[in-house]
This record gives structure tokens, C-alpha cells and sequence, in this order.
């Protein structure tokens, strides 16, 4: 039997569209949506802030994100370096913004996020951790979605890393790091 692309198409929208109905009632507090039997409803805890219960932390905005990716594809263009990836992340590896240059191979986009995320999450420039990995034993370069190669470095407020940018697809891990680094003195610049 052959089903139609439509009939698949509306039938998944119905799908979404009665989970989501179903989400906004149990938010809400009535247990109904559409009609449908009131599911069982785990009651939310209001947890007071606190400094022994909430964790305060700073994040990078998305405009300073997109101008720290803008400054440093900017930078690679100028230095004749078109085809990089540049990928700015939180401190827990959650991509802020990505912007891929004109001819930049699709594995510059992974490369980018991973030096990010290893710069944000160390607080150290990879160029620095990549001297700290040697030999053929396990070490801090087996972490998954980590890259210790040159061209990510941390964002840090008051001296806390709080995101990373990390740059993908140059010939020479030190000019990947070099647009990094303009992206990051770009917001740095912004907030000064």
C-alpha cells in the first residue's frame, strides 16, 4: 500500500501539534489538552535562590557571539584564509554561533566546535593544551568532542572561562589561532 508524502506529512504535524497541546495543559496546571484524559502530573519544586541551591553564571550573549565569529572569519579573510570554520561555544560545549566561510569543507565545522569547546572547558588556549598531551597512553586528548590542536581559544569573565572560540580549516594550526584571537579581542573590545 502506497501513502502519500502529504498524508505522512499531516499526520506527523497532528502528532506534534497534540504533544505539544498535551506539554502546554501540564505546564499549566489543567491535565487537559484536546479533550484527552488528564495525564499524571509530576508537581514542580520551586527551588529558592541561593547560593547552596542555584549556580549564577555568565554566558556570552548572542550578539557578542556573532560579532566574535564575524571579527575572526574577517581576520582570516584578510590573511587569504577563506575556507575556515569559526564556531563559538559555551563552557559545556553548546554552540552560540557558527560561521562557515565561503569554501570551508564540511569538517572545519566539527573541527571549530571541538577546539571551542576544548578552550572553554580548560580555560587555556589549545595551542597551550596540545603541549600537554605526549605519548601514545591515554590522556586529557581522549575526552570525547575534545581537539587539542591549535585555534580555540577561552572567553573568560573575571578571570572564569565562560565560552570558547575555536577556528577550523587553516593550513597551520597557529593562523586558525590567530583569527581566534581577533574574534575574542573583539568582544573583549566591545566590553570594554
Amino acid at each position: 500500500m502506497k501513502t502519500s508524502h502529504k498524508a505522512l506529512t499531516a499526520a506527523a504535524a497532528a502528532a506534534i501539534l497534540a504533544t505539544a497541546g498535551a506539554t502546554v495543559a501540564a505546564n499549566a496546571g489543567t491535565g487537559r489538552a484536546n479533550g484527552a484524559e488528564a495525564p499524571a502530573v509530576v508537581p514542580a519544586v520551586d527551588v529558592r535562590p541561593a547560593p547552596e541551591t542555584v549556580v549564577q553564571q555568565n554566558r556570552i550573549t548572542a550578539g557578542a557571539s556573532a560579532q566574535a565569529v564575524t571579527a575572526a572569519l574577517a581576520k582570516c579573510q584578510a590573511d587569504k584564509l577563506p575556507f575556515v570554520t569559526v564556531a563559538v561555544v559555551d563552557r559545556f560545549g553548546t554552540v552560540q554561533a557558527v560561521l562557515r566561510g565561503d569554501n570551508a569543507a564540511a569538517h572545519t565545522i566539527e573541527a571549530a566546535k571541538q577546539k571551542a569547546y576544548t578552550a572553554a572547558a580548560f580555560g587555556a588556549p589549545t595551542s597551550e593544551l596540545a603541549k600537554r598531551v605526549n605519548g601514545n597512553r591515554p590522556s586529557i586528548a581522549d575526552l570525547p568532542g575534545t581537539l587539542f590542536l591549535a585555534g580555540g581559544v577561552p572567553l573568560k569573565v573575571n578571570g572564569v572561562s565562560v565560552a570558547g572560540i575555536g577556528v577550523g580549516g587553516a593550513p597551520d594550526g597557529a593562523l586558525d589561532e590567530a583569527c581566534a584571537t581577533a574574534g575574542a579581542d573583539a568582544v573583549a573590545g566591545a566590553a570594554k
